[in-house]
């Protein structure tokens, strides 16, 4: 059965449409509890999450030894590793969450911090090695990134809840 916030009923009781809940965020049975720890016996569910991880464990392991020890090369790629699964972990969590929570909302700034330090790390090594008009390009579509993620996430969300 799922708890549903006093935010979310009355907003659900004035426009029904608004409100979209979140059932595996709110689950609150003993089987969710189980899968909330990791994987259970009866799944195979975190198999490409297992793998997904593994390749890219390994895809960073092999960019840092093709770096050939260049530290600037060797600290890109372990920015970008961690970055990646700290967002998959933030991600993970958020989908967790109570809806309506200050965790979910704390953790929806974390993702797009995340995943805004991860657009300007690749951003900065494309413009590295594209002519000077190409890399104004590159720099304004990463800025268009990050700022319509931004209006989508929090501008655009704030706007929808004052219904």
């Amino acid at each position: 059965m799922a708890v549903v916030p006093p935010q979310a009923a009355i907003a659900a009781a004035t426009h029904p449409l608004l409100v979209v809940v979140d059932e595996e965020a709110n689950c609150t049975n003993d089987l969710q509890a189980a899968a909330d720890s990791g994987c259970d016996d009866r799944s195979w569910s975190c198999f490409p999450t297992i793998v997904g991880f593994l390749i890219l464990t390994f895809n960073s392991a092999m960019a840092i030894v093709g770096s050939r020890g260049e530290m600037t090369a060797v600290a890109f790629i372990v920015f970008c590793y961690a970055d990646l699964v700290a967002l998959f972990v933030c991600l993970r969590m958020y989908e967790r969450a109570i809806v309506g929570s200050s965790r979910r909302r704390w953790l929806k700034i974390v993702v797009w911090i995340l995943t805004t330090l991860l657009t300007f790390a690749f951003s900065y090594k494309v413009a590295a090695v594209m002519p000077p008009p190409v890399a104004v390009v590159v720099w304004l579509t990463a800025f268009a990134t990050v700022a319509g993620g931004f209006v989508a996430f929090f501008v655009y969300e704030e706007k929808r809840s004052d219904y």
